[in-house]
């Protein structure tokens, strides 16, 4: 039995060693600390939410709610992260060992009521950063996770217009070291995020977990070792494209209970107003019309023909 207990907490040393996850969440000069899967629970209040281990086989399962952020569904602890729209989030990983590995960002706006009674189910998961391979061969390649095991740290910009609100944030390594056996190290934590940002991503961005990986996505069934990851020299990251800020990248239509009515040009209505002579007769040609002491017509008749084929 003793021979047993050694073994096991052994067997637990080098797994923990051989992985890790995120430890501290910086912004600015405040720094978070994450959740430590090896204490005990009691006593731990962290923005992060809970998770028992660094073990992927806990998630192996992509169609299980632990590939969410490491647990099945755990609900937040009380604290509560700080960060502006438009600032940088700098994570920590306690530790990490494997190189060839893809980093994912997603963000999930948390319900009115806050996240701490929230488990970030549903189709509200949009990702506001990625990387793969960074350049090379997949199989000789530099890898994000390179990036990560040189300083554990990875830094990550909230969208600037992004509408305020708290936030479940998860950050996700995907090691890709085992032909065909990928190994997913997803952590979340909650944030609220202030600004006058007015921007929701839109339904085409938001994806599930589970549901936003297949085991047959081709970054996910995947064989560093294969022929083809010797000279590939791009990766295709799972999950959706990065939100890039905007409400909708795609043109919409108009509101249909709107109409549209040109504007007509302007016309001027022109009249013409038609002279009429002044006396109600007229005299005969040659004869007087006009004159000192003179009571006759005073409009010729001449005239009255001449003035009538004007008109006309």
């Amino acid at each position: 039995m003793k021979f047993t207990t050694v073994a096991a907490a052994a067997s637990l040393l080098v797994t923990a060693s051989a992985h890790g996850g995120v430890g501290t969440y910086i912004v600015g000069s405040t720094s978070y600390p994450g959740w430590s899967p090896y204490n005990s629970a009691s006593g731990q209040s962290t923005i992060q939410r809970q998770y028992p281990s660094f073990d992927p086989l806990l998630i192996k399962d992509l169609t299980t709610t632990n590939i969410r952020c490491n647990n099945p569904g755990v609900l937040g602890t009380g604290p509560i992260g700080s960060i502006a729209a438009g600032d940088k989030l700098k994570v920590h990983w306690v530790q990490w060992t494997h190189r060839p590995a893809a980093v994912m960002v997603y963000m999930a706006k948390c319900p009115s009521s806050g996240c701490n009674s929230w488990d970030g189910a549903g189709k509200v998961w949009f990702k506001i950063d990625e990387q793969g391979l960074v350049s090379g061969t997949q199989n000789a390649g530099k890898w994000a996770g390179d990036t990560i095991l040189d300083t554990l740290n990875w830094t990550s910009t909230i969208p600037a217009s992004l509408t305020p609100g708290e936030y479940l944030i998860r950050h996700e390594l995907l090691a890709l070291h085992q032909a065909n056996n990928p190994q997913f190290y997803p952590e979340c934590a909650q944030f609220k995020v202030s600004g006058s940002g007015a921007v929701n991503p839109p339904s085409s961005a938001l994806v599930s977990f589970p549901g936003a990986y297949s085991a047959t996505d081709p970054g996910i069934a995947f064989n560093i070792d294969s022929e083809a990851a010797k000279v590939a020299t791009t990766y295709p990251v799972p999950g959706p494209p990065v939100w890039d800020g905007t409400s909708n990248s795609q043109p919409t239509n108009p509101d249909p209970t709107t109409t549209t009515v040109p504007t007509a040009t302007p016309t001027t209505l022109v009249t013409t107003k038609t002279p009429t002579p002044t006396s109600t007769c007229s005299s005969k040609k040659y004869q007087q019309c006009g004159g000192k002491g003179f009571t006759g017509c005073t409009v010729s008749e001449a005239f009255t023909a001449v003035f009538l084929l004007y008109i006309v």
